[in-house]
Order: C-alpha cells, then structure tokens, then sequence
C-alpha cells in the first residue's frame, strides 16, 4: 500500500473508530475530526522518518583535551505509549564524556525528540538515547535518566494521577565508574530539587 493510499484509507478507520465509540463522524463538531487526528498520529509519530544518526553531528574542535562530562538537565519530551496509544511525558537528564569529538548542544535535544515521536516504551526511550549516543560520538560514557507521567496510567485502571516513573541507563564509565555514576546523579537530583512534572 502506498503512502497516499494510506492518506485516502486512515480517516475513514478514525470514522469507524468514531462509530464503534457510538459517535456519529457526521455531526458538525467531527466532521473534520478523523482528517484532524491523522495528522495529529503523524506529528505524534514523526521519529520514524528521521535518521538519529544523522541528527548526531559531532565536532573535534572544541574537543581537545576535553574529558570532562557534558550534562544536558530537565530536556522536556513528549511521547506514545505503545501498549494503548496514549502520551506520556517529562523531562530527561542526559550526560555524556566525550572521546574526541563533542556534540552540536542542540543535537541532544532533537535526538531525544527523534525515539520520543515514535510508539514505545519508557524504558525503550531511555536506552535507545543512551546507546545512540554511545555509537553515534564513540563517547567514552553516557548517562541516560528519565522521568515521566503516563496517561495511561492516571487516566484508566489504576488511574493514580501525578505517579513519576524514572528510568535510568549507564553506558561506558557512566557504568564502569562508581564516581562517574555518582558525579552525574547528583547533579540530576541537584537539578530536580523537588520539581514536580
């Protein structure tokens, strides 16, 4: 099936979706509604159509004799949950030590939004930003921790609004280094200082 076949096919199984809920698709007020949520779904899923590694553009000036952490602190994101197609979001922390190249600042940022446009899991999100950075800087270690509210957890079964779930991945001396470890939760938990999301 060809992408603009699937443009014409997706509005009409939101239709059907909006009849099985006992909505009538015709009304005024969703009318337009099942072209409106395709393109919201795009938007929500937008990281399939982007390479990560090509977001990592990394420099060596700027690099020399660089060996100390680069820490990015409270990133914002918003993603999908794939087990019920609802959102979640929060903030991410994410340090890494370069090797010999460091990264454009704003690249850590559009690689978080790269895996967070796409279905999936919290503890997925958090891994495959930890590891693209890994191979994509050949970073001597990397550090990952996530925190995040889902609606499909406070809105339905158990629904427990304003529950954080936090993540965490430690790659290279982030994992091997007990200090490195230390040096990067503390400012984590520095910056947290009681927020809530």
């Amino acid at each position: 099936m060809s992408e603009r076949d699937v443009d014409e096919f997706a509005p009409d199984l939101i239709r059907e979706l909006l009849f099985y809920l006992g909505e009538n698709p015709d009304r005024e007020g969703l009318h337009d509604t099942p072209r409106r949520a395709l393109k919201a779904f795009q938007h929500f899923t937008s990281g399939y159509k982007q390479d990560p590694k090509a977001i990592l553009k990394s420099f060596e000036d700027g690099a020399e004799n660089f060996d100390e952490m680069v820490v990015q602190l409270g990133v914002p994101f918003w993603s999908s949950c794939e087990h019920h197609l609802l959102p979640f979001w929060g903030v991410a922390h994410v340090g890494y030590i370069p090797s010999s190249r460091i990264l454009g600042l704003s690249k850590i940022s559009r690689l978080i939004e790269v895996f967070a446009r796409r279905l999936t899991v919290q503890e997925r999100l958090t891994v495959s930003i930890a590891q693209a950075l890994m191979d994509g800087l050949d970073a001597r270690g990397v550090g990952v921790v996530l925190q995040a509210r889902h609606s499909c957890m406070e809105s339905r079964g158990i629904q427990k609004a304003g529950t954080i779930t936090v993540t965490s991945v430690m790659r290279g001396v982030f994992r091997d280094k007990p200090e490195t470890r230390a040096e990067f939760l503390a400012l984590v938990n520095h910056a947290v200082g009681g927020q809530t999301l």
